[in-house]
Order: structure tokens, then sequence, then C-alpha cells
């Protein structure tokens, strides 16, 4: 009997673990399901290849023939990399390795923007890791405007389930016509579905990809409250396993719509991700979805109702 009793004692042991990785001043960090890996279907580029220096040239260091980027925040100056051509729907990403220690005010951006050519209409599709002061950690927020509705946030933060200052860890977007997909490590995190009620805010022009870091202690800590403290600087922020894979316009093209792609000659089509199997997000990745807004999102625009009174169409 006492067998039993121990054996039953052990079954329910593991079975607990196996629900955590660890607890730490993190809180519980939960074991993360399985998902398909979007980022095996496409290739990965050289940054040299697909992308070139924004600003703050100096602080920006390719590695290993271009495969690896570094861009850098210190006293002088932020940097940043941007694609070489516009896209149209498309799956863009990188793994990314944060700077580690007290990272307040310090913003890394990984996204989709054509605010350089439409100033007052510009679409934008951002993955935005904030340094945070009060937990020590890092937080992701992520966030979409279309055709210049910038006066209506969307916005919603997580917090990760792992460190991202320890090692590299993906960060995608998948945007085609059916919807936008947000994902981590291959994992949805947040999926805007194209409809009538986000039609009009619905990312519709061709876009660069950007990642840049820089200082965002006004905008980012409560009107500077918990500011950079270069003290701690440099922050570098290491970029890996890039993929640019999309329809393809050259900024020397005049076309301001999709209308006109280049053909990978690799793929089937000029938009490699308008097929059957990227419409909708499959039960796997739908439990992954349901996996990180039930544990681990703490923020959504569409649950703020002190901010907006009259909630954004698309909530409802």
């Amino acid at each position: 009997m006492a067998f039993l009793q121990e054996k039953f004692l052990l079954l329910c042991l593991v079975t607990f673990s196996s629900l955590f990785l660890e607890v730490s001043s993190r809180g519980a960090v939960y074991r993360p399901p399985t998902v398909e890996r979007l980022t095996d279907r496409f290739p990965r580029i050289p940054f040299t290849q697909g992308m070139s220096t924004l600003f703050g040239e100096s602080n920006v260091h390719l590695k290993s023939n271009g495969s690896y980027a570094d861009i850098i925040l210190d006293i002088t100056s932020g940097s940043g990399l941007i694609s070489k051509n516009r896209y149209y729907h498309g799956f863009f990403s990188a793994s990314i390795k944060l700077p580690a220690g007290f990272t307040s005010g310090v913003v890394l951006a990984f996204y989709m923007s054509n605010a350089d050519q439409f100033a007052h209409n510009h679409d934008e599709i951002d993955f935005e890791l904030l340094g945070f002061a009060k937990r020590r950690q890092w937080v992701l927020q992520t966030n979409m405007y279309g055709n210049g509705s910038v006066k209506t946030g969307r916005e919603e933060k997580v917090y990760l389930w792992f460190d991202p200052t320890q090692q590299f860890h993906q960060y995608s977007i998948l945007w085609n016509k059916h919807h936008i997909v947000f994902l981590v490590d291959n994992i949805p995190i947040r999926e805007v579905i194209y409809n009538q009620a986000v039609s009009s805010v619905y990312p519709s022009k061709p876009m660069s990809l950007y990642a840049t870091i820089w200082d965002a202690s006004e905008w980012a800590t409560s009107g500077g409250k918990y500011p950079v403290n270069y003290k701690y600087a440099p922050f570098v922020a290491s970029l890996a396993d890039l993929e640019i894979v999309g329809c393809s316009i050259q900024k020397t093209n005049a076309t301001n719509n999709g209308s006109i792609c280049s053909k990978n000659a690799t793929l089937s089509s000029s938009d490699p991700v308008d097929g059957e199997e990227y419409a909708r997000l499959s039960k796997q990745q739908m439990d992954g979805l349901n996996w990180v807004r039930g544990k681990h999102m703490y923020y959504s625009y569409c649950k703020d109702r002190a901010r907006y009174k009259v909630m954004p169409a698309e909530c409802n």
C-alpha cells in the first residue's frame, strides 16, 4: 500500500512539474505548446542581402558575412536597419537576443511601415520590445495601424515565457489578405482577422521591414519617469535568421500598391502566403494562441474601457 501511495505521489509531482519549467522572480514560467514551425518553410538570407543601414551607421555591426547583425544604443545614438525593398503581404522573421541588465526606456522594434511614403495615411505592423523598470524584465507589445489610424492605439502586451536576453528567439509577422499573425518562436501570440469591422484600418499598402533600437524614455516610461540610464550602455541587440519572403516591390518603382510584384523564382507565387494553408490558423496554432493569451497577456486595448468609452468596431 505504501508503495502504491509513493507511486501516486510521484505521478502527481511529475504531472505538476510538467506544467512549469521553473518558478522564479519572473513568476511561473509555463511550458510552451508544440506548434508548426513556419520559420522552417522559408529561406534565411544575410542581412547584407535583405537590409541596409537606416541610421546610426557606427552602431550597426554586421558579422559572419552578414548572417548576424548587432544594433546598438549608446549615449551618441541608436541604430537601425531597413529592408532594401517594400513588400505587399508575406512572411517576415528574425531571431533576436535582447540586451541584459537595467534597460528601462530602451525599445527594440521589429516592424513594418510605409510612413516614409504615406505621411498622413500610413500602415504599420509592430513588434515593440520594451525595457521595463518595475519588474526588471522585457515586455512585448504588438500594435497595428492602417490608413493613418494612429489616433486609435491597438496595443496588446504580453510577458514572455522565457528570458529574451539569454539566447535568440524568433519574432515573425505573417501578413496576407486573410489575417495578420504575430508569432514568437512560431507560437501565435495575436491574430488580426480581416473582416468588415477592421477593413478600414487593415494595412493595405506595401511596407518596408525595420529593425531599430532607440531611446524611448519619454514614450515608454510614463513621460520619462524611468529614463534610459546610460551608465549601463551600450545596449546591444543581436539579430540572426533573417527571413523576408513576400510580394516584393523595388523602391525605385513608383507604383504605390501591390499590383506589380517581383516573383520569387523559388516560389510558386509572387505572394508566398496566399495559399489555403496560410488563410487560417491550424488547431495547433489556435491552441498556442489561446495558451499565450490565457497565461501571458496582461493588456489588450479591447478591454480598456477607461481608454475607450466606445470600443473600436473590431472589438465587438
